[in-house]
């Protein structure tokens, strides 16, 4: 008697926790959903104006963080005349971006959106979402610029 009841509370317990695992799991399919959607807009916005805005349409997707950092390259150059920026175009991995190429958008496991490039690289981008006046948006904090994990705000500040 004792090893069924046991058995039957224990089949409540997996109960219990796979409905709470599969409640956690639609959220974060939904703000991975949004980052996607995100990013690919930012590539679709760049691929419309040919690169023309770049670094203006990272600019308009990036956070507060983000932005600054690219402002404080900027001022450099305008005082200096000479850029320390990195030297190609980040979305596109390239001095010469081949608009047309295929692009496939995924999340890696921590979390990044992973754009894979049909020339062969890949850029990783971390976003952060929030709801704003119950609209949900989300934000390019930072671009992760090689294997090594070094990032664009990174890049830029030091």
């Amino acid at each position: 008697m004792q090893k069924t009841i046991f058995s039957i509370i224990m089949l409540i317990i997996g109960f219990s926790a796979m409905t709470a695992v599969a409640n956690l799991t639609e959220p974060l399919q939904m703000v991975f959903a949004m980052k996607v959607n995100t990013i690919a807009k930012m590539y679709q916005q760049d691929v419309n104006n040919q690169g023309q805005d770049y670094p203006v349409v990272l600019q308009q997707y990036g956070s507060q963080e983000l932005q600054e950092a690219m402002q404080l390259e900027q001022d450099y150059f305008d005082k200096e005349q000479v850029s320390c920026h990195i030297g190609y175009d980040v979305l596109w991995s390239s001095q010469d971006p081949d608009y047309a190429q295929d692009k496939k958008f995924s999340v890696t496991t921590t979390g990044l959106v992973q754009v894979s490039l049909a020339q062969g690289n890949d850029v990783y981008y971390e976003l952060s979402c929030d709801s704003i006046d119950n609209k949900a948006a989300c934000q390019v904090a930072d671009v992760i610029l090689d294997e090594d994990g070094t990032s664009l705000i990174s890049w830029y500040r030091y």
